[in-house]
């Protein structure tokens, strides 16, 4: 049984599980490819004009994988562990894709309880219950194991001789190099250290507070906020920070504004960068090399 996985929106959000536990449970993974000009081209075709970018670039996803799979994995998702909605837009997306898409739908809704969202899923596939459980703990494990790599890694990075510029986004813009503009590789060739805010596990920042910062209801708006301080009060100094963001996305517009604020308090340079299918690639070198002018 195939079934497809769009590389976009919602996959970068638990990318090891998802991929793990489908496997685990015998499916043959189709992926879409990694972003490209097509993707987005079909995608803004059939999205409404004041879509955000990140929802364009996800319908021209699903489009790619419409009749090249038997089901298209496209989950639910409203609350995280911690009881913290994800971005409304998210909460459509199955019943959007339901619309233009002759490929069947394989989803469940995600609520924050990852055990029962993953016998959902395994309930439609038919599988049996030991086989659904076994498959969804060796994926929770894989992840587990992936997220101390991560951090691992970040530690390292922190530790570089280079100037360090913490990168703060969803991580469907900092670990699609498309949308990015391929942002790590042009900060490397400044000769400066990108550090992605992603590679911190959340349960390590979950319970610090922050003062004259409101709790925000968003999964990724309490994420930035803790990750952010947890960095910036850390040992390790950061010499600058940039925030990427989807051209048209609310939730960002009102986190910006705090996230500023942040980073200025500890007197760092800080960068905002909002992309669309508009973004020119000339102005966007030139911002980014007058930030590292700036540290």
């Amino acid at each position: 049984m195939k079934v497809g996985i769009p590389r976009s929106l919602f996959y970068f959000k638990r990318p090891v599980f998802f991929e793990e536990f489908l496997k685990n449970l015998g499916c043959e993974i189709v992926f879409s490819p990694e972003t490209n000009k097509l993707i987005l081209e079909e995608g803004t075709k059939i999205s409404d004009p004041e879509t955000c970018y990140a929802i364009k670039i996800f319908f021209g996803h699903v489009i790619f994988l419409d009749k090249k799979c038997d089901y298209l994995f496209l989950p639910l998702l409203k609350k995280n562990e911690y009881g913290f909605e994800y971005c409304p837009k998210f909460f459509g997306l199955p019943d959007l894709a339901k619309t233009i898409l002759k490929t069947k739908i394989l989803s469940a809704v995600f609520e924050g309880d990852l055990e029962k969202f993953s016998f959902q899923v395994g309930k439609k596939l038919k599988k049996e219950k030991s086989k659904i459980k076994e498959a969804y703990l060796r994926a929770l494990s894989l992840e587990k194991e992936n997220e101390k790599k991560r951090y691992f890694s970040f530690q390292e990075r922190m530790n570089s001789p280079l100037k360090k510029v913490l990168l703060i986004s969803h991580p469907y813009n900092l670990y699609d190099s498309f949308v990015n503009l391929q942002i790590k590789e042009r900060l490397e060739k400044l000769n400066l250290e990108p550090l992605f805010f992603q590679d911190i596990p959340y349960e390590m920042v979950k319970e610090r507070e922050i003062k004259d910062i409101p709790r925000f209801h968003w999964e990724f708006g309490e994420e930035m906020v803790k990750k952010l301080d947890f960095v910036l009060k850390g040992e390790k100094r950061i010499d600058g920070v940039i925030e990427v963001s989807s051209f048209a996305c609310g939730c960002d517009a009102v986190l910006k504004e705090y996230l500023e604020m942040i980073v200025k308090s500890f007197q760092i340079p800080f960068l905002y960068l909002i992309l669309d299918e508009q973004t020119g690639e000339a102005g966007y070198q030139t911002r980014l090399e007058a930030f590292a002018d700036s540290l």
